[in-house]
């Protein structure tokens, strides 16, 4: 259950400004039914060019009810210019706070306002700028960008409160993590290689073994033989020249231990397996 306020309340269940302006000057629409969330927005100028009547129209949640309606009080009067002065954080001020996960109400409602302002005034729309990055909710990542930088986003789940990008499949979660490092200026984390398997641990370890280590101890006279790998733990038998060798301990640990973990892991260990 939401911890709603008041306010939020009282805008829900006495929504304000309810319906449609026929010979609307200004019409903004926004979301979609797909997406659960959908909001028309319409606006009436006066002879002075101020906002004389603003109704919405909204299919949704409580909060994207409540954010609607409180849109629609605070541009009564206003100039475009000053409507347009109107953040998210405004509207979800104005109605004493809102739960941070439908914090993308009142950005559906700062939207709406925009788009309506925009095609009032001729400009293109600015939701079509930018690449699509959340393909479920059609966000964009010129509007990523730009909440983050706003609200100082540092999660995937804060953008996905503000602006629902990534709360659908998930695929697009890497990406808004990289335009979140990037729009902070952070410096994006050294991924880690994926760990390899037991099975590919040994297979490399034989390959090294057969390809360099065995070749250059044969030159000497010597050889090597694989005998079990456990875990990190290789246990092998040193042959020919070399298991007779004062320095075969050397041989052991400053050649063969000491390739095998430039060439494997560090955290291997080599150990002779007495004849």
């Amino acid at each position: 259950m939401w911890d709603y306020t008041e306010k939020v309340k009282d805008h829900f269940l006495n929504p304000r400004n309810v319906g449609k302006i026929e010979d609307a000057d200004a019409v903004g629409e926004v979301g979609s039914l797909a997406c659960g969330d959908a909001l028309t927005l319409y606006l009436k100028l006066d002879d002075n060019q101020r906002i004389q009547d603003a109704k919405f129209q909204t299919f949704g949640c409580a909060s994207a009810i409540a954010s609607s309606s409180a849109l629609t009080e605070m541009v009564k009067g206003k100039t475009l210019e000053e409507a347009r002065q109107i953040t998210n954080d405004h509207i979800a001020e104005y109605l004493g706070g809102l739960p941070k996960e439908k914090m993308h109400c009142s950005v559906m409602g700062r939207d709406a306002l925009e788009k309506a302002i925009s095609c009032y005034l001729g400009e293109p729309d600015r939701k079509t700028e930018g690449q699509i990055v959340c393909e479920c909710f059609g966000v964009t990542d010129v509007q990523i960008r730009e909440a983050v930088a706003d609200h100082k986003l540092k999660a995937i789940e804060d953008v996905t409160d503000y602006l629902k990008a990534g709360g659908a499949c998930g695929n697009c979660h890497e990406k808004i993590q990289e335009i979140i490092w990037e729009t902070l200026g952070l410096p994006e984390p050294v991924k880690k290689p994926p760990a390899m398997t037991n099975i590919q641990k040994i297979r490399r370890i034989e390959e090294t073994l057969e390809n360099e280590i065995r070749p250059a101890l044969k030159k000497d006279g010597g050889d090597i033989q694989l005998v079990d790998v456990d875990g990190n733990q290789v246990l092998i038998k040193l042959r020919g020249a070399c298991a007779t060798c004062t320095l075969s301990q050397a041989t052991l640990k400053d050649f063969v231990e000491a390739r095998l973990r430039e060439a494997v892991t560090p955290e291997l260990v080599v150990e002779e397996v007495p004849s």
